[in-house]
């Protein structure tokens, strides 16, 4: 079998409109893009949405926010609904190569069958009893308005690959029923579109979840018998909750829309999601492209990955600690928050979340009713404050004459003027912020009037 050439690599994420995204399938999105990230390649963007009864166009909408959100930008976005005539050509090329036979039983008639098998002590494997159908016999079930549905004929034999995180894996595909392609309406399930997606556009690399192990050899064989080079393959392993739970869209606290709604960094979900269950450190970053060199597929866990909310937000809260002015600005902006980089150095340290720094500017940009817990002290104090212009030392320099002037130190001294200056008894360094505040603010508050 031929495999494409692991070099400017087209990878792919391909969900279903029919929910949001939820942090687990997500896992694969970051995968795909960050692997492509890092080998200069391309990520493609498709929606699997052939099943026309639960597809719905916004929640494709909403997949393309939330991978937004993340950082990821498709460089191509195709539908599968708008691909049907190739799925088509596909099918006929396998049916006249006789991969691909009709099948006629019921879901009931399937049932029945697996269930004595099983009472049987045998594997509930369908025994291909419709290759043993006349061309009568066909004639005759669809006279009595039967439909087909198709089946693609595996080979009963081992198909091995070489995988990005499991190494070397194999599946023996006798002890695999024959996958139906196509239902009895006509309509696609998920395997034939998606390989002959792959093959028409060039997927390279196929990354996805653990789940789809079996999936693969039974797509590989598509693929040969398609005449089309195989992609390399990848499978990682799943994300679960917390206590071991597996994930699914009904879990909207774990949706990207709901972390998003949290105020959540998207930076720090993205590094739990792809860092979890790894042998490389779950840790912040600066950037997605920070991201992408430290994700080795080849260090992913083959065990469960368990995704933490509380681990979450402390990994949000360091992310947001050591972002630059410039990756906030926008989105301090949005907020109504106008501080410059001074505010946000001054501030960051001290922020679980973003929206957190609307509290702090209004601080230092007023107006704030300040606590006075010690008028006669704070008038002290304010005769003391130095002229302008304010820089970092300005508050070492007034405190100490401060403490000459009355003998308080230590909590005593910085307290009363921490609740003057800022109506809180905790927050930043007010080394930082008292140069923010200004002279005139800072002399109302120590007076006690709002400013």
């Amino acid at each position: 079998m031929t495999q494409l050439a692991p070099t400017a690599p087209l990878v792919r994420f391909a969900p279903s409109p029919t929910g949001y995204l939820h942090i687990g399938n997500a896992r694969p999105a970051l995968f795909n893009w960050l692997f492509a990230r890092r080998h200069g390649g391309r990520f493609l963007l498709r929606y699997d949405d052939t099943d026309t009864q639960r597809s719905q166009a916004a929640f494709a909408e909403a997949i393309a926010e939330d991978l937004a959100w993340l950082g990821i930008h498709p460089d191509l976005t195709i539908r599968q609904s708008e691909r049907l005539a190739i799925y088509d050509a596909a099918a006929e090329r396998l049916r006249a190569a006789g991969r691909l036979y009709p099948c006629f039983e019921t879901a009931d008639e399937l049932d029945r069958r697996r269930k004595r098998q099983l009472a049987r002590g045998l594997p509930p494997v369908y025994d291909r009893a419709a290759l043993k159908l006349t061309a009568e016999d066909r004639a005759r079930l669809e006279a009595e308005g039967r439909k087909p549905h198709w089946r693609f004929r595996l080979e009963p034999r081992t198909v091995s690959w070489t995988d990005l995180v499991r190494g070397e894996a194999h599946v023996d595909c006798a002890s695999l029923s024959d996958p139906v392609l196509a239902r009895e309406d006509g309509s696609y399930l998920y395997t034939l579109p998606s390989v002959v997606d792959d093959a028409e556009l060039g997927v390279t690399h196929v990354i996805r979840g653990e789940d789809h192990v079996t999936n693969t050899a039974v797509q590989i064989q598509i693929f040969e018998a398609l005449g089309a080079p195989l992609p390399v393959f990848g499978h990682h392993n799943l994300l679960t909750t917390a206590s071991g739970e597996g994930l699914s869209k009904r879990l909207g606290h774990l949706s990207l829309r709901g972390l998003r709604d949290s105020g959540v960094e998207a930076l720090a979900v993205a590094a739990l999601a792809v860092l979890v269950g790894s042998s490389d450190a779950v840790r912040p970053v600066a950037s997605l492209d920070e991201l992408a060199g430290l994700v080795e597929l080849a260090h992913v866990s083959r065990a469960p990955a368990k995704f933490d909310e509380h681990e979450l937000e402390a990994l949000s809260a360091r992310t947001l600690h050591q972002l630059p002015f410039e990756a906030v600005q926008p989105r301090l902006a949005a907020l109504g928050v106008a501080g410059d980089e001074a505010f946000w150095l001054a501030v960051r340290g001290n922020l679980a979340r973003l929206d957190e720094a609307k509290a702090w500017w209004r601080v230092v940009n007023g107006p704030l009713r300040p606590l006075l817990a010690d008028a006669a002290f704070c008038a002290q104090a304010a005769a003391l404050l130095p002229p302008e212009p304010f820089d970092a030392t300005t508050w070492k320099s007034w405190t100490a004459a401060v403490s000459a002037a009355t003998g308080l130190k230590g909590r005593a001294l910085f307290m009363p003027l921490r609740q003057a200056l800022t109506a809180q008894d905790h927050g930043p360094e007010l080394a930082a912020l008292l140069p923010l505040i200004g002279r005139e603010r800072a002399l109302k508050r120590l007076d006690g009037e709002s400013a």
